[in-house]
């Protein structure tokens, strides 16, 4: 935890009135953090001398003060649905700061169309589609990215993984003919791509290709000059290395049988132990990554393209390209918290103990995402400070604890995995999942069983104290003085604090 959201989770006197009054689950948000972490992304940037636009992927949270704070940048927003357009519209950004990706109706096309809205194009389809509303209402050219897939590095092995979005590059010719067609209806103003990976490797053979895709649309006649990468930069969920290796191992000798189970009813996440034989792949995001958020973006711009040799950002900067980013997950690093009161803490006739949260699995989903995140207990005002936490294990420390969920299923479990807590919570106590702002609040959230959706408020820390709004109410000219905890390091600064 950096030091914004450490502060705010010490702060137990001003969560539990919060949560009180606002009820569990209860979702915080630090918007200044956002603004921070934009900061880091755009001194990547600077570093390399590269302009374009830093788009927010609006996928990975739903809050309107996420939003309304990217508003008072200079950075955009991705929106990848009808709702989201109306919503960011409606909240400060103007359409030249928007880009709209992801599957599209035409209701979303027309409104995207009408507003003069940036579309990154999936198909040739897409595109006529598109086309045919421009022309039947009239409306002017729109800005188009056209999505490309497939890339293939001659002379090297490294292939890019399949992407259901996007054209394959192989296809390029037959898309320009396409946009040919339609010159009178949109305009290409760059190309983009989407790929699931955390591969450099990966990433560098796809925008040496959309950079080579580049100069063939200008040599077609066409003048783009945007270069869009989408996201996937990823986040450092775990400070330290060491307990990342150290869990996998002991979770490995779990589903071997070689230690107690460290999982409900020995889940393994995705290894199988067939006749005392490791199976199967480790189902799990990888929670220590060093490189990532704006030093991922730094080592892809500093990688040399696998044909041409030269770095990347150097192969941008000599065509005069801009580079547009859809970061999600890490432009919101570090913005926010789940909290969940506790209700229960039983034992089980099998020894296990069950600590049951006025929350349910949806409301914070971990699990659906793979990452494995120890909450922070937060105690009950007036609670006895806990000791000063043992090793799992270690003489002193609490047994592991499963934290379930408050639907009426067997498989409503926070997280499959033995958590480990300074003491054993109390009724009354608070666990806070740091770091969720990326995915984990909303993402899946529904009303099951009725059960209520948490609501979210924005924080800010203004003279010495918390101040908040509801997320619906909040607006960035509430925080009238600046954060007594600005977070100015540099991606240089930042990395060299880690490794230390």
């Amino acid at each position: 935890m950096e030091p914004r959201l450490r502060a705010l989770l010490e702060a137990g006197d001003f969560l539990h009135p919060l949560v009180d009054a606002l009820g569990s689950p209860l979702n915080v948000l630090l918007p200044e953090q956002l603004a921070d972490n934009l900061a880091r992304f755009r001194a990547v940037y600077r570093k390399h001398h590269l302009s374009g636009p830093i788009h927010f992927a609006h996928k990975a949270n739903r809050s309107r003060a996420l939003v309304r704070r990217l508003a008072a940048t200079e950075a955009g927003l991705d929106v990848a649905s009808l709702a989201e357009l109306q919503h960011v519209l409606g909240d400060g950004l103007t359409p030249e700061r928007i880009i709209a990706t992801g599957p599209k109706n035409r209701a979303f096309l027309w409104l995207a169309a009408r507003t003069g809205v940036a579309v990154s194009l999936d198909s040739a389809a897409e595109l006529d589609e598109l086309a045919d509303l421009v022309r039947k209402n009239a409306l002017p050219r729109v800005r188009v990215l056209p999505r490309l897939s497939g890339f293939r590095a001659p002379g090297v092995t490294v292939l890019s993984r399949p992407s259901r979005f996007g054209t394959d590059v192989g296809a390029l010719d037959g898309l320009l003919d396409a946009l040919e067609r339609h010159r009178d209806a949109v305009e290409l103003t760059g190309l983009a791509y989407h790929l699931d990976t955390v591969d450099l490797n990966e990433k560098a053979v796809a925008l040496e290709a959309c950079i080579k895709a580049m100069n063939e649309c200008h040599r077609r006649g066409f003048h783009p000059r945007t270069i869009d990468i989408g996201g996937g930069f990823g986040v450092d969920y775990l400070a330290d290395g060491a307990q990342w290796q150290r869990y996998t191992t002991e979770l490995t000798n779990a589903v071997l049988g070689h230690r107690d189970p460290l999982t409900w009813q020995g889940h393994g996440y995705g290894l199988r132990n067939e006749a005392g034989t490791l199976r199967g792949a480790l189902g799990l995001y990888p929670a220590h990554r060093p490189l990532a958020a704006a030093a991922y973006l730094d080592a892809l711009l500093s990688h040399p393209a696998p044909t041409l040799g030269r770095p990347l950002a150097t192969l941008l900067l000599e065509n005069l390209y801009d580079l547009a980013v859809e970061p999600g997950r890490a432009l919101v690093d570090q913005c926010g918290a789940a909290l969940a009161r506790v209700l229960e803490v039983r034992r089980t006739p099998g020894g296990d103990t069950l600590v049951r949260l006025e929350m349910n699995a949806r409301d914070v989903s971990l699990e659906e995402h793979g990452v494995l995140m120890d909450p922070v207990l937060v105690p009950r005002p007036g609670a006895p400070a806990p000791a000063a936490q043992a090793a799992p294990g270690a003489p002193g420390a609490p047994d592991g604890v499963h934290l379930i969920g408050n639907l009426c299923l067997e498989a409503d479990l926070i997280t499959r995995r033995k958590v480990f807590l300074p003491r054993l919570p109390a009724p009354g106590d608070l666990l806070a999942f740091a770091n969720t702002a990326g995915y984990f609040m909303d993402f899946s959230a529904d009303r099951a069983l009725q059960q209520p959706v948490a609501r979210k408020v924005a924080v800010h820390r203004q003279d010495g104290a918390w101040h908040w709004r509801l997320d619906e109410q909040y607006w960035p000219i509430d925080a009238t003085a600046p954060d007594t905890t600005p977070d100015t390091t540099t991606v240089a600064e930042e990395q060299g604090e880690r490794q230390a």
